[in-house]
């Protein structure tokens, strides 16, 4: 996973990051609280809990959060069905993190976020009380001044630089011109040139050619230890060995063991199911992300040939999903890859397929599609997605049904996290995706049953 190239800058920035630091030792970790990014929800942080885990920090003082309704708004200033405003971002984060100081008996704790991640905890720090409560603060791949600062563009947006929320929230801070909230110890990880969100050109906001005013040092904030990984995208600025690696050094001033979750003995998983909601703007749009649970869903799991993706016998998981949205828990068997049937009115039956789990995790979300318009001539459609990165062409090591060119994938840059696949034929057959070393097998379904399949990666 290209691990060792990440961490060539790391070298560099280890002396700075232990002198911006000082967390107590592994028998009295202070909680850590993670916040996603636009759209997202806890379960990108599963391999990020992983790690911490492997190197000592207790399970149950990571809490990763779900925020109901991620998107934020096209607006700030004016409310949208089923997104969220800064404000409405920030109350959600102090709620939850009053409640983790509550359980734990914590008096501060260490908050972690993942793009618009970033922006809720720099407000909460600054203009919610967080300040007082909080020791540590991560910001990865955060838009810390704008995806974009162009005058008439979108200038309500919280993505805009020149959003008032953006303005106030970078006003210095002190006569040095700071423009992080003093009193927290606070890092920033970015790519050095490849955050699809970073970018002086607009062409992955839909504008080529057209200057965004933006540099590839955005997400930097004057006053922060500002680190800086070769070729990174945005979403492995937080999800990363390396912006793992990056993270532990500045919590706890040491290297990490490893960089690998250790396996455990006994794997028990669990999660959420949660569904698309319906844009009354568009209705045939089909809908946009929450966090929301999907009562009345079912799931079956079934173990399957690693191989080929063909069951191994009768589901080892059956559940009919109530109004909480929770599945499980779930003993699984380490080693064993599984496929995840989900089925719920107004969706796809979904075939989910993924890679063994190394360890326990509360955090296995899951999603059912909707079948597109454009795909329903389709005699089955395979989706390989990887939801901690993107894939990019001159990087990564590649391959789809025996394919090394992804369809949708652009030869150049890391914008695109997804590929599809459209078959002729109904008849099933294995189908196999493969990134960086990691190798799903899965099985096609026949689109005209409403079945979908998805290869999902885990890194």
């Amino acid at each position: 996973m290209h691990t060792r190239r990440h961490l060539i800058a790391l070298g560099l920035a280890t002396t700075m990051l232990a002198a911006c630091s000082s967390v107590p030792s592994s028998d009295e970790r202070p909680p850590i609280v993670f916040m996603h990014g636009n759209g997202d929800s806890a379960a990108l942080w599963q391999t990020t809990l992983w790690r911490f885990e492997s190197n000592g920090w207790p399970r149950e003082r990571l809490f990763a959060l779900d925020q109901p309704y991620p998107l934020a708004r096209d607006d700030d200033g004016v409310a949208q069905p089923g997104r969220s405003s800064t404000a409405e971002s920030m109350a959600f984060l102090r709620t939850e993190v009053e409640r983790v100081l509550k359980a734990t008996g914590a008096r501060k704790v260490v908050l972690i976020g993942n793009s618009r991640g970033g922006n809720t905890i720099r407000n909460y720090v600054q203009n919610g009380g967080g300040d007082k409560v909080v020791s540590h603060v991560v910001l990865g791949g955060n838009p810390a001044h704008g995806i974009w600062a162009v005058k008439g563009l979108r200038e309500g947006s919280e993505f805009s630089g020149l959003s008032p929320f953006m303005e106030q929230l970078n006003a210095p801070k002190n006569a040095a011109g700071d423009e992080v909230t003093p009193g927290v110890k606070w890092l920033t990880i970015r790519s050095d040139n490849n955050d699809k969100y970073a970018q002086p050109d607009g062409v992955w906001i839909g504008a080529r050619g057209t200057a965004t005013n933006i540099g590839f040092d955005g997400p930097a904030l004057k006053g922060a230890t500002n680190i800086a990984l070769p070729r990174i995208d945005h979403r492995e600025t937080s999800f990363s060995p390396a912006a793992f690696d990056a993270t532990w050094r500045f919590l706890t001033n040491q290297a990490p063991r490893t960089l690998s979750p250790v396996p455990e003995d006994k794997v028990v998983l669990s999660g959420r199911v949660t569904g698309l909601g319906l844009d009354p703007l568009n209705p045939t749009s089909g809908g946009f992300v929450n966090n929301l649970p999907l009562s009345g869903a079912r799931l079956a799991i079934f173990a399957v040939d690693r191989s080929t993706g063909a069951r191994r016998g009768q589901a080892a998981w059956d559940q009919t999903i109530g109004r909480d949205g929770r599945w499980g828990p779930f003993q699984a068997q380490p080693a064993t890859a599984y496929e995840f049937v989900l089925s719920a009115p107004g969706y796809a039956t979904t075939h989910i397929y993924r890679s063994p789990f190394p360890r326990s995790s509360a955090v296995v979300h899951l999603r059912p599609e909707r079948l597109a318009e454009a795909d329903r001539d389709a005699k089955a459609v395979v989706i390989f997605t990887r939801p901690r990165g993107y894939f990019d062409a001159q990087r990564d090591t590649m391959r789809l049904d025996g394919q090394t060119t992804l369809p949708g994938v652009p030869p150049q840059g890391a914008g695109v996290s997804s590929a599809k696949i459209r078959f002729a034929s109904d008849a099933q057959r294995s189908i196999t995706g493969e990134f960086n070393g990691e190798r799903i097998a899965g099985q096609t379904w026949p689109a005209a049953q409403g079945a979908i399949s998805v290869l999902e990666l885990s890194y």
